[in-house]
């Protein structure tokens, strides 16, 4: 899965670097991590994480979710991933 949400990043938001965050894989604008991905094996958790830093631009009036369990990554996922990542780097 991570090397999907990879590739998911790469096209859809390119300008973004990979870099490792606390261990995970995550990907950066002008130095500052902008979303990052959480193994459920590496954590042992039910499911993997796909989450959004500080700086992602988000924001929707006073609340949004920042981060977004994955238990699989259909057709209709990956579209919805890159649409958050395309808001998440605008501006």
């Amino acid at each position: 899965m991570g090397e999907r949400i990879h590739e998911i990043i790469k096209t859809a938001a390119p300008a973004l670097e990979p870099k490792l965050w606390y261990g995970m894989p995550a990907y950066a604008k002008d130095g500052k991590v902008i979303c990052f991905f959480q193994s459920a094996h590496k954590f042992k958790t039910r499911y993997a994480t796909l989450g959004f830093s500080d700086q992602a631009k988000l924001d929707e009036g006073s609340m949004w979710p920042i981060a977004f369990a994955l238990k699989e990554l259909t057709v209709e996922h990956a579209a919805r991933i890159s649409a958050l990542l395309a808001k998440a780097v605008s501006g």
